[in-house]
């Protein structure tokens, strides 16, 4: 089978290195010249030029969120109309505003770091991780999930709306509140000082790339915004009733979401 990768960033570069283990014939389209010069002895073909996806069967679009739309218009006029396409942004809905003469299923893998760039990619970053998948073409999807099922991952299935629903509450309002408790907290020098792995923790997703923070709140931010009311909400339910009672149940479910190795079990 012949598969396409279009960026070679974080997410790119993982299903880039993961694939070519597992001896699939890779078409890279990457405009890094760096890292199109790390992955040239690789048995893959690697160009800044998309016509060399013609004949693949599965194009990966790795691009950032600001930049999928082009892509996907781009290939219009390069794959097959049975050509299976894939995003992998972060947020859903918006890439679902125009029909494609190819198989269009955008998906999102849960798997990220803070940093991005090919050199932080790994072949074993979706190992465990759930990727969720927002199909057109239920015909086709179990082609894309058993690739998907071979990197390791875990297919969802579900609609765009409820996945950039989700995403906005376990993902990008983390991040924001990440930044606003650093934000809160940068200017009292002994707090700084002392901080340890608690506030590290916390303020983690305070240090995600920039380009995908701000793409993030573009382009989900009215989800952002209803879930962060919700947070605030919470905050004064919790103030009042701050009790055994309330917290105990919290506390048992989120002990049991996560495995020892940190990947999410439910």
């Amino acid at each position: 089978m012949k598969i396409g990768i279009v960026g070679l960033g974080l997410i790119g570069g993982s299903i880039f290195k993961k694939l070519v283990k597992l001896n699939y014939e890779i078409y890279a389209v990457t405009s890094n010249n760096k890292t199109a010069e790390k992955i040239k002895n690789n048995a893959v073909k690697v160009s800044n030029d998309f016509d060399i996806l013609r004949e693949c069967e599965i194009v990966f679009v790795c691009s950032p969120i600001n930049n999928v739309l082009e892509v996907l218009d781009k290939l219009e006029n390069i794959v097959s109309k049975d050509c299976i396409v894939t995003d992998v942004a972060s947020v859903k809905e918006f890439v679902t505003h125009k029909k494609r003469p190819y198989k269009f299923i955008p998906s999102h893998p849960m798997a990220g770091k803070e940093k991005n760039g090919y050199d932080v990619s790994d072949e074993d970053l979706f190992i465990g991780a759930k990727w969720i998948l927002t199909p057109y073409y239920y015909q086709e999807t179990q082609n894309l999930t058993e690739i998907i099922k071979e990197m390791g991952a875990i297919p969802i299935i579900t609609t765009a709306n409820e996945h950039d629903k989700a995403v906005a509450l376990i993902s990008h309002l983390p991040m924001y509140i990440s930044q606003c408790l650093f934000y809160t907290a940068k200017d009292n020098l002994l707090a700084m000082k002392i901080a340890s792995s608690g506030f590290r923790d916390t303020t983690r997703l305070a240090g995600t790339n920039l380009t995908l923070a701000k793409d993030m709140m573009k382009y989900n931010g009215e989800n952002i915004e209803i879930m962060a009311k919700e947070f605030i909400k919470n905050i004064e339910t919790l103030k009042k009733d701050y009790n055994d009672f309330v917290l105990e149940p919290l506390q048992k479910q989120r002990r049991g979401m996560y495995s020892s190795d940190g990947k999410n079990i439910l």
